[in-house]
C-alpha cells in the first residue's frame, strides 16, 4: 500500500518526492538548505551557482541520486530560464524554488561615497536575478499546475536603514517588494511566495566582508551583539530550517510573508 501523506509527514520527510532548485547553493545558507532538503526526502535538489568546484563538491557529498549541480549566473535571465527548463525536463516537475543567490559590494557604500558601478553589479544579482528566478520558476509551476513554493532570501535590512551598505539594504527592500507582488499575483495559481530574513551570521560571504576577523567564531560574536536572544548563535542551519518550513506543507496557508530569523534584532 502506498504510504499516506500523513505518515510521510510524521516520518520527518517534509519534502518527500519534491524537486527543488537552490540558487547560491554552493556555500553558506544555500549549501545548508540543500542538505536539509535532502535530509527531508527531496527527490532531487538542484544546486545552482557560479562556484563550480564548490557546487560539485556539495552535490557529491549529498549524493548524485539526491543532488546535482548546474552552473548558473542569475544575472543572465537566459541561464535562469535554462536552469528551470533543464530541471523540469530531467525530473518532470519543479516544486520548490529557493532564490538565495546574493552578494555584497566590496566597499562600505555609504550614500556620500556610493559607487554606482558596484551598485549596478549588486542589484543585478540581488534584485534582478531574484526577479528572474521567481519569474521562471512561477511560469513553470503555473504551466505544470504545480502548487509550488517559492522562497527568497531577504534580510533584516529590508525593514530598516543602516550606517553603511546602502546598495545591499536597498536590494533587500526590493526583495520584500517582489515577494509581496508575486504572492498577490500567483495566489490564483496556488503558488506561494515568501521570504526568509536572517540577521547577520557567519558565512563565507560575510567572513570575506569582515576580513579583519580571523575565525568564524569571531564573526559569530560580532553578529551576536545585535541579538537580544542570548545563549544561542545564528547559524545557516537555523535559516535552512526556516526555509524548510516555508517550502513544505507545514506552511501551506502562508504566502506573502517575511519570516525573520533574527533573535529579536537589537540594532536601531
Amino acid at each position: 500500500m502506498a504510504e499516506s501523506a500523513n505518515s510521510i509527514h510524521n516520518s520527518g520527510q517534509k519534502l518527500a518526492g519534491k524537486v527543488a532548485i537552490i540558487t547560491g547553493g554552493a556555500s553558506g545558507i544555500g549549501e545548508e538548505t540543500a542538505r536539509v532538503f535532502a535530509d527531508h526526502g527531496a527527490r532531487m535538489v538542484v544546486i545552482a551557482d557560479i562556484q563550480d568546484d564548490l557546487g560539485n563538491q556539495v552535490a557529491a557529498s549529498i549524493g548524485s541520486h539526491r543532488c546535482s549541480y548546474v552552473h548558473c549566473d542569475v544575472t543572465d535571465e537566459e541561464q535562469v530560464k535554462n536552469l528551470v527548463d533543464a530541471t523540469v525536463n530531467a525530473y518532470g516537475q519543479l516544486d520548490v524554488m529557493f532564490s538565495n543567490a546574493g552578494i555584497l559590494s566590496p566597499s562600505d557604500q555609504t550614500i556620500l561615497d556610493l559607487d554606482l558601478s558596484q551598485f549596478d553589479r549588486l542589484f543585478a544579482v540581488n534584485a534582478r536575478g531574484m526577479a528572474a528566478c521567481v519569474k521562471h520558476a512561477a511560469r513553470s509551476m503555473a504551466a505544470l499546475g504545480v502548487r509550488g513554493s517559492i522562497v527568497c532570501t531577504g534580510s533584516v535590512s529590508a525593514s530598516r536603514g543602516a550606517p553603511q551598505r546602502t546598495d545591499y539594504v536597498m536590494s533587500k527592500h526590493a526583495v520584500k517588494g517582489l515577494v509581496r507582488c508575486a504572492s498577490a499575483q500567483l495566489g490564483a495559481h496556488g503558488i506561494r511566495v515568501n521570504c526568509v530574513s536572517p540577521s547577520g551570521l557567519a558565512t563565507p560571504l560575510t567572513r570575506a566582508a569582515l576580513a579583519s576577523m580571523e575565525t568564524p567564531e569571531e564573526v559569530q560574536q560580532h553578529y551576536a551583539q545585535s541579538s537580544r536572544l542570548k545563549g544561542v548563535v545564528l547559524t545557516p542551519k537555523f535559516v535552512a530550517d526556516a526555509v524548510l518550513f516555508l517550502a513544505s506543507s507545514d506552511s501551506q496557508f502562508v504566502t506573502g510573508h517575511d519570516l525573520v530569523v533574527d533573535g529579536c534584532f537589537a540594532r536601531a
